[in-house]
């Protein structure tokens, strides 16, 4: 089962190390990590990986990828996540296998069950409450959001702007649990995460 906390990554946030914040957010509660990477060679998104992945392991939380499949398949994470610009789920399930995770964005009802039909294993939607870590990030509505929870066969994942002070918005949504950036890595990360595990348990 999926935990209902997933933290992702900005290397702009670091506060100590990639390895020391990523064991920080899962002291807290964070049970999935996703590494989000843009604009850097294969090369060393793979070493991003590795560091990332030997910390997960160690608490035995499963390592999502953004965006490339070919960095999970070399770095042995344990998933991707995928835009609607990049390769589809049924590409990824047929290189990294049946028992990879395989995540997708959907903004809409048609998104999330394409989404379904091509084998992915949850959805993650939003930007629920804006963000400033993705400039091509859309604010989505609550009811939007609702819409594809309500149809979703798939865990829905809110994403976008989440913090411990909004969190409890999202109470009634549907989803299944929260995609967090910096509400979870800027500050006190552990801290943090633990006040975001709490209030997503109330969700």
């Amino acid at each position: 089962m999926l935990n209902r906390l997933y933290a992702i990554t900005d290397r702009g946030l670091i506060q100590k190390s990639l390895g020391e914040d990523i064991e920080a957010a899962i002291r807290g509660g964070a049970g999935i990590i996703q590494l989000r990477e843009k604009n850097i060679p294969d090369e060393k998104y793979a070493e991003y990986a590795a560091e990332a992945l030997s910390v997960c392991k160690k608490y035995n939380v499963p390592l999502i990828i953004n965006d490339n499949i070919d960095v999970c398949l070399r770095s042995g994470a344990d998933g991707v996540h995928l835009g609607q610009s990049d390769a589809s789920p049924a590409d990824a399930r047929r290189i990294l296998g049946s028992r990879a995770i395989i995540g997708v964005t959907a903004k809409n009802l048609e998104q999330a069950q394409r989404a379904y039909c091509d084998g992915a294993d949850y959805i993650g939607s939003g930007a629920v409450f804006g963000t400033v870590t993705k400039d091509d990030a859309k604010k989505m509505s609550v009811d939007t959001l609702k819409e594809i929870t309500a149809a979703s066969k798939l865990p829905v994942y809110a994403i976008g702007g989440i913090n411990i002070d909004n969190a409890a918005e999202l109470a009634g949504s549907g989803i299944y649990g929260i995609a967090v950036v910096s509400g979870i890595f800027k500050g006190d990360i552990e801290a943090n995460a633990k006040k975001l595990r709490e209030a997503v348990s109330r969700l």
